[in-house]
């Protein structure tokens, strides 16, 4: 029989990743969670003593999502790094335009502090991955560097996206494009 104080710790997370995902971050309030899950406004504290606690559950959730589809699409790891870089930017692209909340929590550490509730356990091992990739089709660069500007490119690509100027200013109807673009100039030609 599962343990009733467990599964409302996994029903809070639920209810938190469902209001995340459909209304935003700004609508992850301690008393909104409880409200969704049925339970009175202070039972989250008995296993979220504070709201940056259950913030942090969320977005380790978020994570572990984006974790699972970029093991999906590498497969055995075996492809060549730029078109497991491509891979993933389409994976990373995909989940921050489907998952709009969900991508703006996971990466407000001014929100989270993540050195301080697990958050780093969940987020490095992804960025250690695109640091791996780059430094086999970059041997000549600073990996983390690099790894670290194209992530920031591929943020930047979907939130202007998200904002409707991309589109706008380029004319593009789809991301792929922007996509190859970035991991062009990181990478240098040839990157795909």
């Amino acid at each position: 029989m599962a343990d009733p104080e467990t599964g409302l710790r996994a029903r809070l997370i639920d209810v938190g990743v469902d209001l995340v995902n459909t209304e935003g971050v700004q609508a992850l309030t301690l008393r909104e969670i409880a409200r969704r899950a049925g339970v009175s406004h202070g039972a989250p504290r008995r296993h979220f003593p504070t709201h940056l606690e259950l913030l942090s559950a969320i977005a380790r959730r978020g994570f572990t999502d984006l974790a699972g589809r970029a093991a999906e699409v590498r497969g055995d790891g075996a492809a060549d790094p730029r078109e497991q870089l491509a891979a993933l930017g389409r994976v990373y692209l995909d989940f921050a335009l489907t998952h709009r909340g969900m991508h703006e929590l996971m990466f407000r550490h001014d929100l989270l502090e993540s050195g301080h509730l697990g958050l780093r356990e969940t987020s490095l091992p992804l960025f250690s991955l695109l640091v791996d990739l780059v430094g086999r089709a970059r041997p000549d660069a600073d990996a983390a560097l690099v790894a670290g500007s194209l992530l920031a490119n591929l943020h930047g690509i979907a939130q202007l996206w998200t904002w409707g100027s991309l589109p706008l200013a380029t004319g593009a109807d789809d991301v792929v494009p922007l996509l190859r673009t970035a991991l062009e100039a990181h990478l240098g030609p040839g990157g795909r």
